[in-house]
């Protein structure tokens, strides 16, 4: 059954009201079960689980810390095109927005390649807009064959692609792909993509079982918290994560929960999660699921990622430009959005290491995953 077939099954109003259902009888057999089930996810991201919120944070980080240890890995995102031919309302890339587009050249790559060393990074993620005129898989192949030798580890958040063509990416050194649904709901995602290759709801729902044939080491997934309901949008994340880790076994995977954050477009969240909803999610996920990497971008404030790295996150990113050259070539060029926590990664570093963490700028060798 493929995850298209496994998402038919499941009705959007029903998860709803099934979730906003759960008792704090449900939470508490949620919290002391010896294997959680998808049913203890929906307790956990209930409603009724806002008063188990202390208990969720302590079982979180416990998990955490016996699977991951005390470690935070380092990223950072390098932006190397805005051209984009999808119109989406949450984006500063969006078609509709009359702004100057640019795509990065080798030599301009190379440029920011060099800063991004110099801040200490090992890990980089590459990010475009969906550009297929512009920022293809030419492009792609072009850019890991000039980048790969400067890094441990190299990550994509691009436009999906095709089975085939993730499979002439990897052995360049694709390490991981990254791919948000935005929304699971239907009709709200064909709202906020009226136009362009992105519009295709099931194209995108089925990228990560295209990821899985290929072969990739790690599988990025996630949704907007804002677009819609984000219990019921977590609920569906948590089914695709729980298809694809038995379908797919030898592929490792990593959650993100990013917030709608201001853009030149200014569009508003249909529904606000709060700090308290945010920490929820978080431990329910780790609760869930121990295996899993969660990661927390520079979205969010510095108060906040302070004290969520010792909840359940292992996964960091520090001093983020989120514009094509915002590091060297071209610092004032279009946002995709704000971020909110604008510390270095030397700053973030000592962070961690003040909390009892150790920031890890490079967590494995090419050598050490050939046999996986």
């Amino acid at each position: 059954m493929s995850f298209k077939e496994e998402f038919a099954r499941h009705s959007w109003d029903t998860v709803k009201e099934e979730i906003y259902s759960k008792t704090a009888a449900d939470v508490e057999r949620a919290l002391t079960a010896p294997k959680r089930t998808l049913e203890d996810f929906k307790a956990l991201i209930s409603p009724a689980a806002a008063a188990y919120l202390e208990p969720m944070a302590r079982l979180s980080r416990e998990l955490t810390r016996k699977r991951f240890g005390n470690t935070i890995q380092m990223y950072v995102p390098l932006y190397l095109s805005n051209e984009c031919t999808n119109i989406c309302t949450y984006c500063g890339f969006s078609l509709d927005n009359k702004v100057r587009r640019r795509t990065l050249t080798d030599r301009e790559i190379l440029r920011e390649v060099e800063v991004i060393k110099g801040m200490g990074y090992e890990h980089v993620l590459l990010v475009t807009g969906e550009a297929n005129q512009t920022v293809h898989v030419e492009y792609f192949k072009k850019v890991l064959q000039s980048i790969r030798p400067h890094f441990a580890q190299v990550s994509m958040e691009v436009q999906p692609l095709d089975r085939d063509e993730y499979e002439e990416l990897i052995p360049l050194g694709l390490h991981s792909v990254l791919v948000y649904q935005e929304t699971y709901h239907q009709e709200d995602y064909r709202k906020h993509h009226p136009k362009g290759k992105k519009a295709n709801f099931n194209y995108r729902l089925e990228t990560p079982d295209r990821l899985g044939q290929a072969g990739i080491h790690k599988m990025g997934l996630g949704v907007l918290i804002g677009l819609e309901d984000w219990r019921t949008d977590s609920f569906f994340t948590a089914l695709h994560l729980n298809y694809l880790e038995k379908t797919y076994w030898q592929t490792r995977y990593s959650l993100s929960f990013p917030r709608l954050r201001p853009f030149s477009g200014g569009l508003e969240p249909k529904v606000e999660m709060s700090d308290r909803e945010l920490v929820q999610l978080i431990c329910a996920y780790r609760i869930f699921n121990e295996e899993v990497e969660l990661s927390l971008s520079t979205r969010e404030s510095e108060k906040f990622r302070n004290h969520c790295i010792q909840l359940g996150v292992t996964s960091i990113s520090a001093g983020s430009k989120t514009n094509p050259g915002g590091y060297a070539v071209e610092p004032e060029s279009l946002e995709q959005f704000e971020i909110s926590d604008e510390r270095t990664p030397a700053e973030i570093a000592r962070m961690i290491r003040d909390a009892g963490y150790e920031p890890v700028w490079k967590d494995w060798d090419a050598g050490l995953i050939l046999n996986d």
